[in-house]
């Protein structure tokens, strides 16, 4: 019975376990359906802003900022919370990679997100650590936080050449250059003939679309990092949820199987004594 009783009870544990997981699965699933909208619509931006620059530096590529003397620095998109599998790792795994292919080099690094704050501890290179989006509406504001962190790391080291290391919506690890931008335009050939009729300078006019590139472009990168994290997450946890809801049978089996033994050894110890019963004491004749 004790047996039994303790076996139940973990499997009341477990039963517990399973429920507050797939809460977790529906939450990530309802992240993974609002972030979908919002890269659509990240992506259109970006693309429209690359095709102004790329008619812009087609006519004047000389306006293009060198980067020849600009600092390192590496953002790295991590996650603010945990049950993702290897996601924080395989970044971390990728940054120390790009390291080795650039012996001597001395880059900034700026770390986001708690989970991937403690796979960098003691890491030197890490200059700024910034707490990560949990949810699609506080991308907002950890968009402005890493704005105003670069701005400063800026003003401290001077022109940065900022590549961002993230996860894609498929998975796949992306490094790309943030800032300077557009350097993968300079060669395109302009789709228009004639150069665009400006009301700004070229030089201004490529600033501003550099802001604007900055501030879009992170925005998608930052959704696209958590679709990847929610989608990693909805697979670790159907996975642990399969494995918790084997376990679970498997207790439900054994439990019955000690709960017919019990049985078995009642119906024995009820006949046992309705045989003494019958059988009674004997007389002396």
């Amino acid at each position: 019975m004790t047996h039994r009783r303790t076996l139940e009870h973990r499997r009341h544990s477990l039963s517990e376990i399973r429920d507050i997981m797939n809460s977790m699965k529906t939450l990530a699933y309802m992240e993974t359906r609002k972030l979908s909208r919002f890269l659509d619509a990240q992506h259109a931006v970006v693309r429209n802003i690359e095709l102004a620059a790329e008619d812009l530096l087609g006519f004047h590529p000389g306006i293009l900022p060198e980067t020849e003397h600009a600092v390192p620095a590496y953002l790295l998109i991590g996650t603010e919370r945990g049950f993702c599998g290897d996601f924080n790792h395989a970044l971390v795994e990728h940054l120390e990679s790009v390291m080795q292919e650039r012996p001597g080099t001395t880059p900034l690094v700026i770390a986001i997100g708690r989970k991937l704050h403690s796979l960098l501890e003691g890491n030197t290179l890490v200059v700024s650590r910034l707490d990560g989006a949990g949810i699609v509406e506080e991308v907002p504001v950890q968009l402005n936080r890493i704005v105003d962190e670069l701005t400063m790391l800026q003003d401290r080291y001077g022109m940065l050449a900022i590549s961002c290391i993230y996860k894609d919506m498929t998975g796949v690890i992306i490094q790309q250059q943030l800032s300077p931008p557009f350097r993968h335009l300079l060669h395109r050939r302009p789709a228009a003939t004639n150069p665009p009729l400006l009301t700004l300078a070229p030089s201004i006019l490529l600033a501003d679309l550099t802001d604007h590139y900055l501030f879009t472009a992170l925005h998608k990168m930052l959704y696209a990092s958590l679709m990847s994290e929610n989608r990693q997450r909805l697979t670790h946890l159907e996975h642990a949820v399969s494995h918790l809801e084997r376990r679970v049978e498997e207790i439900a089996r054994q439990c019955n199987a000690l709960r017919q033994e019990e049985i078995i050894e009642e119906i024995e110890v009820i006949l046992l004594n309705a045989t003494a019963g019958h059988e009674g004491p004997r007389g002396f004749t």
